[in-house]
């Protein structure tokens, strides 16, 4: 089972002080991550003014650093249509990486996924395809391109209303795919999902990103402490399912 450390995300400094924004800061977290059990690691790249940024440059920076403290662990980045809107733009600078990324995510909600995932795919990156509800789960499994991708990122947390009921619809559209699945929530169904994800034999996902919180509510002082208390839960419920079974 994989866990992946996602160890910024969106957020910034106003969230959590030890949020990574530099390319310094991004593997020193990284590290942490990886030290306490990370096995890959999903980082969002900033520019020059702190934010997020799909600029050749910017990736290869943050790139560069973490593979610097993490050398043999895969690293993946967001594709995501927030940080460049236009997608003939997103295009253009993905096209432009010189300095790849293991794998990135690409959110089938949003416009221009399957153009992003086949320029990826081109330049050899590997394509983790972001699902985030049953509409997006359909327009996947007819995009043909899922025997091409390295696993599918089910993420029910990410918009509002019932994330269990949101899983369950995202399951029944993607029933027919095989594959690797990562499941992961996001803020109050963080922790619930990582439990989930280790009794239905899915990889997970935690880190700065998904939350801020430990299991008992307490802050997380960084992604290693995060990692850390995510192994533990893992740990506990593989047990679980080797002692009664499946739920």
């Amino acid at each position: 089972m994989l866990l992946k450390a996602a160890i910024n995300g969106r957020r910034g400094l106003s969230e959590h002080p030890a949020i990574p924004i530099s390319p310094e800061q991004q593997a020193k977290q990284a590290a942490m991550a990886v030290a306490a059990g990370a096995g890959a690691i999903h980082v969002h790249p900033r520019n020059s003014a702190c934010q997020e940024s799909l600029a050749p440059q910017d990736i290869a920076n943050a790139l560069n650093a973490i593979r610097a403290a993490c050398p043999t662990t895969p690293i993946g980045v967001s594709t995501g249509g927030w940080i460049v809107p236009e997608i003939g733009r997103r295009l253009t600078l993905i096209g432009g990486w010189e300095v790849l990324p293991d794998f990135a995510g690409v959110n089938f909600h949003e416009p221009g996924a399957v153009q992003t995932c086949r320029l990826l795919l081109e330049k050899g990156v590997g394509v983790e395809a972001g699902i985030w509800n049953a509409e997006a789960a359909h327009r996947f499994r007819r995009s043909g391109l899922s025997i091409c991708c390295l696993r599918v990122l089910i993420e029910p947390g990410q918009e509002s209303g019932d994330p269990k009921s949101r899983l369950d619809e995202i399951e029944a559209a993607l029933q027919d795919i095989t594959g690797r699945r990562l499941l992961h929530g996001f803020e109050t169904s963080t922790w619930e999902f990582i439990a989930l994800a280790s009794r239905r034999g899915y990889d997970a996902r935690i880190g700065f990103e998904d939350t801020l919180a430990l299991p008992d509510g307490s802050r997380a002082e960084d992604n290693g402490q995060l990692v850390a208390a995510a192994q533990q839960v893992i740990a506990r419920h593989l047990s679980a399912n080797f002692l009664f079974g499946h739920d």
